[in-house]
């Protein structure tokens, strides 16, 4: 007969630990910096350029606010110091910026982001950074499939920014901000007002719930259909240069992948030279059959237009080489400077539509140099990050995390994207940039080091969601 005894011999069972609900006020903090930063251009378009940059400022001032009040620990010598000398150098070109207000304004907003994306990295663990990064995504596919629903449904029509009804078909669709296509099978742009912003927004989305579904997350059948809708977002908006970064993406992935299974020293080495024949053969293919390879993603072979573009902005930059124009991230089309410099679709161009030639239009060659370290920099430690397995003591057989190939297969899109795009300089691309290259060197090991282990302790994070 079985006795209960008064003297058991395990602790009595006990609640688990819960997240304070400051914490929880906080990481919902994050997730609205993370949709502000994602949005892009589409604030200015809803509500005006005013009411966006007074978000931005808002956003600015209650993270420095919440930053003092939590004081979170945060190893000064361990940032990410490229990239600080390319902000350092940017405010530096206020000295001898040809378009001082362009430059005074961008560089503030550069700023802004920088804070706020160290912010986010300084008061959230990594798997809590690739949750609040998977929230604020799904918001902007929800927002962007629910605009082009509305617009195609309820407005029916074409809607230009600011919610207001074109009078008469435009001359170029271009003035849309949402064009009404969900139904009839033709490009759509979501609340972006860009369709090439909604793929690669989309593409980080597939990205972040993969891992997220990887990672053992709860309610991964709900992941699941929000990366069917990312998918189908994707595929809509119809960019080639997004699809040329998800090539890369893949290919990043499997070489991560077959990394991961060597056991020997040297192993690494064969792989990294066979890897190193096949994109160098590739990149030979791709430019030698790219007459083909454009047509076949529906594009012109000069890239719709932008080698022209390119052309106009070399010539312009050679006048300075060394140090530049002055910084202007994006192009501030109301500045003389801009207003009628590249006309395209008869609209002023914004961008230089290659972030290495914009930077060497702005802050001339010691600028590019100062981005090409900051990226090397940052896919260096990613990549490490990705392919070494953790350890911090004798153990060496510790089990790889998913969330580790996060800043690697980022900033595998963000180099693909700056090849026809500058938006990896500004909004979500820059904030990326120095959230991952800060957190890797802030916390190299996921649950190891100082802000990792204090936030694990206090919220009692589930071993399943790794």
């Amino acid at each position: 007969m079985a006795v209960h005894t008064k003297h058991p011999i395990s602790a009595p069972p006990s609640a688990p630990p819960r997240e304070r609900t400051g914490h929880i006020l906080l990481r919902g903090w994050c997730v609205v910096l993370l949709v502000v930063t994602l949005s892009g251009t589409a604030l200015p378009l809803a509500f005006g350029v005013p009411v966006a940059a007074g978000i931005g400022v808002a956003s600015f001032l209650v993270s420095v606010i919440l930053w003092t009040i939590l004081r979170p620990r945060v190893q000064w010598r361990r940032l990410p110091w490229y990239a600080m000398a390319y902000i350092v150098w940017a405010l530096a070109s206020l000295i001898w910026t040809a378009w001082i207000e362009a430059t005074a304004l961008t560089v503030s907003f550069m700023v802004v982001t920088t804070v706020g994306a160290l912010f986010v990295g300084a008061v959230l663990t990594w798997r809590e950074l690739v949750r609040a990064l998977a929230s604020a995504l799904k918001w902007m596919l929800s927002l962007s499939l629910l605009l082009e629903a509305w617009v195609a449904v309820v407005w029916d029509g074409p809607i230009l920014p600011g919610f207001v009804r074109p009078e008469r078909p435009a001359d170029d669709p271009i003035v849309y901000w949402v064009r009404s296509n969900l139904l009839d099978g033709g490009r759509i742009q979501g609340v972006f007002g860009n369709s090439n912003a909604l793929a690669y927004v989309a593409l980080l989305a597939v990205i972040v719930f993969a891992i997220r579904i990887a990672s053992r997350a709860p309610r991964r059948p709900a992941l699941a259909l929000w990366t069917l809708l990312a998918l189908y977002l994707f595929v809509r908006a119809g960019s080639a240069t997004a699809t040329v970064a998800a090539v890369m993406v893949v290919v990043v992935l499997l070489t991560v992948l077959v990394m991961r299974t060597t056991t020997r020293a040297g192993q690494r080495t064969r792989y990294y030279v066979a890897y190193a024949v096949v994109a160098l053969g590739g990149l030979a293919a791709a430019w030698a059959f790219r007459d083909r390879l454009f047509s076949t993603l529906g594009r012109s072979t000069d890239l719709t237009g932008r080698e022209g573009i390119w052309e106009q902005v070399l010539a312009r930059a050679s006048e300075r080489p060394i140090v530049g124009w002055g910084f202007s991230t994006p192009w501030i089309t109301t500045d003389p400077a801009f207003d009628g410099w590249i006309i395209d679709h008869g609209q002023s161009v914004m961008q230089a539509h290659n972030m290495w030639i914009d930077v060497f239009l702005q802050l001339g060659i010691v600028g590019v140099v100062l981005i090409v370290a900051a990226y090397l920099a940052f896919v260096w430690r990613s990549w490490f990050f990705a392919v070494d397995r953790p350890r911090w003591d004798l153990v060496a057989d510790r089990p790889y995390s998913a969330v580790t190939l996060l800043p690697t297969l980022t900033g595998a899109v963000l180099l693909v994207q700056g090849l026809a795009e500058s938006t990896p300089l500004l909004n979500w691309g820059w904030f990326l940039l120095i959230l991952f290259a800060f957190k890797i060197k802030q916390a190299p090991l996921m649950g190891r080091g100082p802000s990792e282990e204090r936030l694990l302790g206090e919220q009692g994070d589930r071993p399943a969601d790794r």
